[in-house]
């Protein structure tokens, strides 16, 4: 689940800043885990973290699974490299979602939509529900889209701190979704070739809001 050499994303337990560090795990033990000095994702400068210090770790442990648990800093330790001590849940403490469950958050994204292949002109509409591996999109009146027809999408998302992520993805118009009771016709939308980095930010986003939903008592659909 968790091995030596995977990439984690750390960031403060109370974060009004919005800081985002990234690190590697070097060494593993039952209780603990022993990371590379962190560095901030903004600056690119190595991250100096005090003892105490409460953090939200994210990691994608490989291609069909991703995880997130809490962690404090333990201390510092000088091997061949320097090190920084995290505490570790155990495995069966961490949060895991499987990719071909990828929770799917209705919630609304702004999302700008563009054509290839000039098909149509751009335009902007939000989204029904999203997910790490795709989303459906509210078609303005007068819009439609052409099933099997790939597009570029341009989605803002934001973040529990206040700050915004901007992502791009060439989507597959997988079906049109016909309106009823005078709702808005969708596009159902699969994300095509996503890098890392973005996959990551669309499974923390999807995480945050479905922990805003459970606290208000809505269950997320799985895709």
């Amino acid at each position: 689940m968790l091995k030596i050499g995977d990439m984690i994303n750390l960031e403060p337990a109370i974060n009004p800043n919005g800081e985002k560090f990234r690190c590697r795990v070097v060494e593993k033990m039952e209780n603990k885990i022993y990371i590379d000095y962190p560095v901030n994702n903004k600056t690119g400068k190595t991250v100096f973290l005090l003892n105490g210090t409460q953090l939200k770790a994210f990691v994608v442990g490989d291609s069909t699974s991703a995880y997130f648990f809490d962690t404090i800093v333990l201390g510092r330790v000088k091997q061949n490299i320097p090190m920084i001590v995290l505490s570790f849940p155990g495995e069966n403490s961490m949060y895991k979602i499987q990719r071909r469950e990828w929770v799917r958050v209705e919630t609304p994204v702004d999302v700008a939509i563009h054509s290839l292949n000039g098909e149509f002109h751009p335009f902007v509409s939000i989204t029904s529900d999203i997910s790490a591996g795709g989303a459906a999109i509210i078609l303005p009146p007068s819009k439609t889209l052409i099933t099997g027809v790939d597009i570029i999408t341009h989605f803002v998302l934001p973040t529990l701190s206040d700050e915004y992520h901007y992502v791009t993805f060439r989507s597959d118009v997988i079906r049109i979704i016909d309106g009823k009771n005078g709702e808005r016709n969708k596009a159902s939308l699969k994300f095509v070739d996503i890098n890392e980095s973005d996959r990551q930010l669309l499974i923390k986003f999807c995480f945050e809001r479905q922990l805003l939903l459970k606290k208000k008592g809505i269950q997320p659909s799985e895709t």
